[in-house]
């Protein structure tokens, strides 16, 4: 059932343009939700003078960043919206295409910017909150936060989808590509960015004043503590928006495509129902996250409304699925006669709903899984506390045991996931793939709770700061805002996991999409798809030495995007620590409280070093795929595919789950547990949290976008390898994939040599 055998037929009109439109409207509804949402958080209290002089400081600092990022990124963007129209297809196609390419950057930035923006107010308003001693209010306002930023996330990805649906109808899912595209490649770069500016402070902080000078994390005679307060929004707040925000296009985009394919006119418009039931779930989840006098923290206040809003989406969908879908392939406009046939005795009611509840039900299995390995008090944790007892060297052995452990349990409830709904194909490829991308839409019904959960935990870690560095919140209010840190460390931990799911789920559809565009692209070259099948669809044939080759390069480039970004950090963390020493021996009255720190300098430090380094991974994610695609051909480019979605999984959460627990284990200690604060334990546990802090919000975040900038890059280059490959042309290929490599290489060495200058 290819995408070739349907596309004439496909015609979207009637009463499913009828559906589009719909869709459009819950999607502006949603925009319209998060406004009220704000207008209602900025209408609290933002605290005493001293508090909102600190907030000011971190406001003016995140938006120099982002504003800086943004004129950095515009080359890019500006040079791939040239590029797209040098491939092939027909002209309103190539056009359509690179306008929402650049829709897709531009509601990337929006998401990641309108989440900066409102939680660097929503933090001194949390502090204040606690100030009064008030923990239901300082939750509420944390996580309502993170629900403007969710359902903004929700409204301009629908908005998007939407659009291309009723503009292009049986087109869509070309342009779509370029919406997705764009989409993920601004979110790896602002979380690239954003990651290191946010670590390379938080590092470079504690290494000067929790080690050197054992003054505390947010004492304000550190230099570095408004810039680490400043990355907690560019990179935790906007760089993960702006990443969920793209896992959404991402896995719409695979939808749509599939869907298309097995569908027909349905396939067009149910993949867009799915997410529009998110939306509401999401404005009943976000009202419904209230701590309770019985709730033990705010993680259990949390759990609670994600754990209905799954449940509400489940129902919902089950209604909307049984009410759309007929219960028949041969009910179904828009697919030939040889689709219905290959469809069997397949149910698309099952299908559908069984594939969404597989998606809901893998994003509660990760919350759990997620949880148990980063939450305080529970065993992982808490082992890792207790080695610290041991020195930091036990410290960092018991955080890697556990990211290794986690990451193959994750892996596992992953590939269950994809495997179940492989199954639900009934022995159709196209229709096993679109099951797969559709239970990526069901996991993403709950995104805008999702989006509330991971911003929730940096404004939690800046009311902190901010409370620390006032000195106007003690007693209650301080342990309130203790508390909230400390769950905030779980559920970033949580949506990182989720993110990494999303990332396996979308580009395991978009593989198929792969696979389906090389067959329409022989067939496009006027050339027999069943005499070159042995060429163009064994694509994943180990015993095919250049297969091989693609499947270890697609490996090894996880490993050297997670060095690149892990060694920028430890470089621009070393320049801070650098500054910080120096204004302590240049300023000996910042110690005495009598003269004020040099907090500006520490954020310009962080902001250059951090959009000089986040070049060169760029580069590598887009133009790896063009360096093995052309120079080895479309096998090594699917096996290369195939070896970047399984290591960067296992990577992923690794990093993500490790740093983590490294993380809450200093919160334990810090607690009182194991000697409490200033002792040997603590030291040890600092260094834990140190090592872990690129390791749980630069590298392994980031993997999440790589692996969907690679499989789109993947997919939109196809046509035209197969278009040289079949035209006799192979000799511009090599050229093509000589010059990517190249570039990369060219990179790599500008990268080596900017830090042998730093470190000289």
């Amino acid at each position: 059932m290819s995408a070739s055998s349907t596309v004439s037929l496909v015609q979207v009109t009637g009463s499913n343009l009828t559906y589009a439109y719909i869709v459009l409207g819950i999607s502006l509804g949603a925009l319209a939700i998060a406004y009220a949402l704000r207008a209602q958080i900025l209408a609290a209290s933002d605290g005493t003078p001293k508090m909102r002089e600190i907030a000011e400081a971190v406001q003016e600092g995140a938006a120099a960043f982002l504003s800086r990022q943004f004129r950095t990124l515009s080359y890019f963007v500006g040079i791939v919206f040239v590029l797209l129209f040098a491939l092939p297809g027909a002209t309103e196609i190539r056009v359509g295409r690179s306008i929402f390419f650049l829709l897709g950057a531009v509601f990337s930035a929006l998401v990641g910017y309108n989440g900066m923006w409102l939680a660097v107010r929503a933090n001194v308003r949390v502090a204040d909150a606690a100030r009064n001693k008030d923990g239901e209010k300082a939750v509420q306002i944390a996580f309502r936060t993170g629900g403007v930023v969710g359902m903004t996330t929700v409204g301009l990805g629908l908005i998007g989808a939407s659009l291309v649906v009723i503009i292009y109808r049986q087109d869509a899912p070309a342009v779509l590509e370029g919406f997705g595209f764009g989409a993920a490649m601004l979110a790896m770069f602002m979380r690239v960015g954003g990651g290191i500016f946010t670590k390379a402070a938080d590092v470079g902080a504690d290494l000067v004043g929790k080690v050197e000078k054992n003054i505390p994390e947010d004492d304000p005679r550190n230099a570095a503590t408004i810039a680490d307060n400043v990355g907690d929004n560019v990179g935790d707040c906007a760089g993960m928006a702006a990443d969920l925000f793209e896992s959404y296009a991402v896995t719409l985009v695979a939808a749509l495509i599939l869907g298309k394919a097995a569908f027909g006119d349905a396939g067009l418009i149910y993949p867009l129902i799915v997410p529009a039931i998110g939306t509401v779930t999401a404005v009943i989840g976000i009202f419904l996250t209230k701590l309770r006098s019985t709730d033990k923290s705010a993680m259990t206040a949390i759990n609670r409304s994600f754990f209905l809003s799954a449940l509400i989406s489940a129902g919902l969908t089950a209604l909307a699925t049984f009410t759309y879908l007929p219960s028949d392939f041969k009910l179904m406009t828009g697919l030939s006669p040889e689709a219905v046939a290959e469809a069997g005795n397949t149910n698309p009611r099952v299908l559908a709903i069984g594939a969404v509840l597989i998606g809901i039900s893998l994003a509660a299995a990760i919350q759990v899984l997620t949880g148990y390995f980063t939450e305080t008090g529970k065993r992982p944790v808490n082992d890792v506390a207790a080695s610290s007892e041991t020195g930091a060297a036990t410290v960092l052995l018991a955080g890697i045991s556990v990211g290794f452990e986690s990451a193959v349990y994750s892996a596992m409830l992953i590939a269950a996931a994809v495997f179940g709904a492989f199954l639900l194909g009934g022995g159709s490829i196209v229709l096993s793939l679109l099951a797969i991308a559709l239970a990526g839409t069901g996991l993403l019904t709950t995104v805008g709770v999702i989006v509330a959960m991971d911003t929730f935990g940096p404004i939690s870690d800046n009311a902190q700061g901010i409370a620390e560095m006032s000195g106007d919140v003690e007693g209650e209010g301080a342990k309130i805002l203790t508390s909230l840190d400390a769950v905030g460390n779980t559920t970033k931990a949580i949506t990182k996991g989720i993110a990494i799911a999303t990332a396996v789920l979308a580009a395991t559809a978009l593989f198929g999409a792969f696979t389906d565009a090389i067959k329409q692209a022989v067939v496009d070259a006027g050339k027999n798809a069943a005499e070159l099948a042995t060429q163009y669809q064994g694509i994943l044939d180990v015993a095919n030495p250049r297969n091989l080759v693609g499947l270890i390069i697609g490996a090894a480039v996880v490993f050297l995007f997670s060095g690149l970004a892990i060694n920028a950090v430890s470089r621009a963390a070393g320049a801070v620590v650098v500054e910080v020493r120096k204004q302590f021996i240049e300023h000996p009255g910042i110690m005495k409280g009598t003269e004020k720190p040099d907090y500006g300098r520490v954020v310009d430090i962080c902001t250059r070093d951090s959009l000089r380094e986040l070049v060169t991974p760029g580069l590598l994610a887009v133009m790896a795929p063009i360096a093995v695609g052309f120079g080895l051909g479309v096998g090594p480019l699917g096996a290369y595919l195939a070896g970047a979605i399984g290591t960067g999984t296992l990577m992923a959460v690794f990093l993500s789950n490790s740093g983590g627990a490294w993380d809450n284990a200093k919160k334990m200690v810090e607690d009182g547990h194991h000697g409490g604060k200033n002792s040997d334990a603590h030291a040890a546990t600092i260094v834990g949290d140190t090592v872990g802090d690129p390791f749980k919000d630069t590298a392994g975040p980031a993997i999440n976008p790589l692996i969907k900038v690679m499989n789109l890059v993947g997919l939109l280059i196809t046509p035209a390898i197969v278009s040289l490959a079949l035209g006799g042309s192979q000799t511009i290929s090599t050229a093509i994939g000589i010059g990517a490599t190249l570039v990369i290489i060219a990179a790599l060495i500008r990268n080596r040599r900017q830090a042998t200058s730093i470190l000289n």
